[in-house]
């Protein structure tokens, strides 16, 4: 998306893990390629707040979501910010599409 990359895997059976937490977990990251301290800290407070909105709908328990910060995510509006995040969560819990091999 072109505000943000959004990483998620899903967590290991309860039953199996004893230590897994239930929830949705979630975490944020902005390298220094995309600006000084005080651009990074922005982008993720937005990524905070974009995922305080979202998540609660699009997000599924038992996950863990890395919101990764992009060079336009300190300056994108936030509206699109809040539609990038849905999207690439939708898109993440797509089922596959079957493959069509025909040999």
């Amino acid at each position: 998306m072109p505000g943000l990359i959004l990483q998620a895997r899903q967590r290991p059976d309860p039953d199996e893990v004893q230590s897994a937490p239930e929830g949705i977990r979630i975490g944020y990251t902005a390298t220094r390629k995309i600006g000084g301290a005080v651009v990074r800290n922005r982008t993720k407070r937005r990524l905070r707040a974009a995922a305080q909105i979202v998540l609660p709908e699009y997000g599924r328990m038992g996950f863990d979501y890395v919101l990764v910060g992009r060079t336009t995510t300190s300056v994108r509006a936030f509206d699109a910010l809040c539609a990038d995040l849905q999207k690439a969560l939708v898109r993440i819990h797509q089922e596959p599409k079957a493959v069509n091999k025909t040999r």
